[in-house]
């Protein structure tokens, strides 16, 4: 059964950062697509950062510059570096995976991953 479980999330001031971690369970990590999503209330789930087709990591334009998404294989871990955060960074952060499946060429959307965490959330205010 897979499992993704989100964990890091909190409250932080303008240029503040945080540091977001999900750990997966259930799967492979020899073939896999995940990427990181936001949903903040009122808005729709968005993607943020992924891993293309090339293996390449991608951001949203909104977040460019400022997160950094990594993984650790052997771990099974995927993480995602919030820097210089913004009150619009504010949301309930999610990791999604597609095991067995390699990402598109652009950020993938949220209904190409079937499996969700439950979420983290960001905060960001003085």
């Amino acid at each position: 059964q897979v499992q993704l479980v989100e964990s890091g999330g909190g409250s932080v001031q303008p240029g503040g950062s945080l540091r977001l971690s999900c750990a997966a369970s259930g799967y492979s990590f020899s073939t896999y697509c995940a990427g990181w999503f936001r949903q903040a209330p009122g808005k729709e789930r968005e993607a943020v950062a992924g891993i293309n087709s090339d293996g390449l990591t991608i951001y949203a334009d909104s977040v460019k510059g400022r997160f950094t998404l990594s993984q650790d294989n052997a771990k099974k871990m995927l993480y995602l570096q919030l820097d210089s955060l913004k009150p619009e960074d504010t949301a309930m952060y999610y990791c999604a995976a597609k095991p067995f499946s390699g990402c598109p060429s652009g950020l993938a959307n949220v209904n190409y991953f079937p499996y969700w965490g439950q979420g983290t959330q960001v905060t960001v205010s003085s």
